[in-house]
């Protein structure tokens, strides 16, 4: 009997193949004494040679990805050597060397745990990514100054597998071969981590966040992976396999349709043209997202910039990302969320207190009006950057009109600052919020005669409304974003848009499912912003649709009852050729709404 698993997609493409599975732990450390005084400068010039061998080595394999791959892809290995470059790490370990007469390899180990327990009680996507850049160096590390190799990944008479192992490191993704490696299962890992983009570019499909999956599969066993759907299928049926070798033969055609739509406009059969923007986490992916045909961004989040560092970031550093994304739009809006720190995303800089609930604590606009140096510092960096585009800020989890008004005191100030040491800034910079809770959304005619536009995130508006913790694997099945009270709380936000005449957008999950897209344009909203490799699904929506029928479903969809009456409906308007089942973003449908 076949076991399924079920995890976060992270490389498109379905692949059936037997399993190798690799156990590549960190080097264990041996628990020996002390040093003798005499070999102190000893184990410091071992550690400094095992940082500067391991520096070169992860250049190195930043060499062959930038050749394989592309630069953006080359750049995911910086971090790492900023880390062997970063004196907190490297220098400190030196010092408990000296000070406490350990070996070099228990020195640089026990800071790496020092690291981590400054981030280890956030489970944000950035943080997970810089843990992983951190254990990426530890190996790399521990290895030289432990005279170890590196583990073998593949026996010799492998032939093409589907690699599954606990966690995906940026360096083994990038030495993988795409001939011998045609799938990755990893049990940890996020959709956004490094290991995920390069198996992307590499074009291997993955899952990730599968859970014990490393420890029950055994080598050779063979295994369905389904890149789309997040599905790991073990010990597949006949019957199984001949179902996913026809959805495979389906999905090929259908990616190849979708390529085709890229340079099209986003415009609805009966010719409403919805802004159809991305969501972006680094710069690099500027790029991506338009040449997938995004028409600007939606939502820049720019919390790389801060998450898991260990100072402030420079004005320069800033201004310089801001400014690349503008000239990669050339023209187009470019919507920068200001920092969006507390709940899950910790600075070690900021020194955030402990609290019971995160999510309901000092975060978002409360910390950067609570931290002016911070703020302003973000804000000049923003303003320096906008006579190069269209750029437009947006303040995160917005509650309030005084937050607002406290923000445009602060941008008024800056601005003044600035002229008077020569830079031109423009005399009106959009101001927009994110409407993420009930109370925002139903404050939504007062907000919107102090803000500029609106963008709602579906994502934290569903989880506050519902009181369901959207990282809670047990409440999954309860975070549901065709909620009646959810979607009645969307309508409200977008009248209140249109009566105030501002632009009303999403930049939540909702707005890359097919029925969610359908719903929103029906509602009204102006623009949509989704992940780069959503947008051709989004836009294929948008092409087949007609508002009339849109604006009519969404007016029966706020009388329903429960969610499944709302999805019913939606799936009864919807234009009948929208194949859901080859939509990524339907996954999270019940079977009968896919299939019905």
């Amino acid at each position: 009997m076949s076991t399924t698993f079920e995890g976060t997609p992270a490389s498109p493409g379905i692949v059936i193949a037997p399993v190798r599975v690799l156990r590549w732990e960190l080097p264990k450390v041996p628990r020996t004494g002390i040093i003798a005084p005499g070999e102190i400068d000893r184990e410091v010039e071992r550690l400094y040679e095992a940082c500067e061998w391991a520096r070169d080595r992860i250049r190195s394999v930043q060499s062959r990805t930038a050749e394989r791959m592309g630069e953006a892809e080359a750049a995911i290995f910086d971090p790492q050597i900023l880390m062997l470059e970063d004196a907190d790490l490297v220098d400190a370990a030196a010092t408990l060397i000296r000070e406490n007469h350990l070996p070099a390899e228990r020195a640089f180990e026990w800071r790496v745990l020092e690291w981590e327990s400054q981030w280890s009680h956030a489970a944000h996507p950035m943080v997970m990514d810089k843990l992983a850049d951190l254990a990426d160096v530890q190996g790399w590390v521990l290895r030289r100054l432990l005279d170890l190799p590196d583990p073998a990944i593949f026996d010799e008479d492998d032939g093409p597998v589907i690699l599954v192992t606990r966690e995906l490191s940026p360096g083994l993704t990038a030495e993988l071969e795409r001939e011998r490696v045609v799938g990755i299962a990893t049990d940890l890992g996020t959709r956004t981590s490094h290991g995920a983009i390069l198996a992307r570019s590499l074009g291997i499909p993955a899952v990730v966040n599968l859970g014990a999956c490393s420890d029950v599969v055994q080598n050779g066993q063979e295994v369905i992976l389904d890149g789309r759907t997040g599905h790991v299928i073990v010990d597949p049926s006949e019957e199984e396999k001949a179902f996913y070798r026809e959805r495979d033969f389906h999905l090929r055609n259908w990616e190849q349709e979708l390529l085709v739509l890229t340079h099209l406009q986003s415009k609805t059969a009966d010719g409403k043209h919805i802004d159809l923007r991305a969501n972006i986490d680094l710069p690099s992916e500027a790029t991506v997202a338009r040449d997938n045909g995004a028409e600007g961004v939606g939502l820049f989040r720019t919390e790389f910039l801060v998450v898991g560092k260990h100072a402030s970031p420079r004005e320069e550093e800033q201004y310089e990302a801001y400014r690349s994304v503008l000239d990669t739009f050339n023209g187009h809006p470019v919507i920068v969320r200001t920092f969006d720190l507390g709940g899950d995303k910790f600075p070690a800089f900021l020194h955030m207190p402990k609290e019971d609930n995160p999510f309901l604590g000092w975060r978002a606009i409360r910390v950067c009006l609570d931290e002016p140096e911070l703020f302003r510092m973000q804000l000049r960096a923003i303003l320096r950057a906008a006579p190069h585009g269209d750029l437009r800020i947006m303040l995160p989890l917005v509650n309030e009109k005084a937050e607002i008004d406290a923000t445009r005191e602060i941008i008024e100030e800056t601005r003044e600052e600035l002229r008077s040491e020569g830079h031109t800034i423009p005399e009106n910079v959009s101001l927009g919020i994110m409407i993420e809770t009930p109370a925002a959304a139903m404050s939504a005619v007062e907000l919107a005669r102090a803000a500029d536009f609106f963008s709602v995130g579906t994502n934290d508006l569903v989880q506050y409304t519902l009181a369901v913790d959207r990282g809670n694997a047990r409440l999954a099945h309860l975070f549901n974003p065709f909620h009646p009270g959810v979607v009645r709380l969307l309508d409200a936000v977008a009248r209140a848009a249109t009566s105030e005449g501002i632009e009303a957008g999403v930049c939540g999950e909702l707005a890359s499912h097919p029925l969610g897209t359908f719903l929103l344009v029906g509602m009204g909203y102006d623009s949509l912003s989704v992940g780069p490799a959503s947008l051709p699904e989004v836009k294929k929506v948008i092409r087949a649709l007609d508002t009339g029928e849109a604006r009519k479903a969404a007016r029966e969809a706020l009388q329903a009852a429960d969610a499944d009456e709302v999805i019913r409906i939606l799936r009864a308007h919807l234009p009948r050729e929208l194949d859901l089942s080859l939509f990524a973003g339907s996954w999270n449908l019940t079977p009968d709404a896919v299939t019905s």
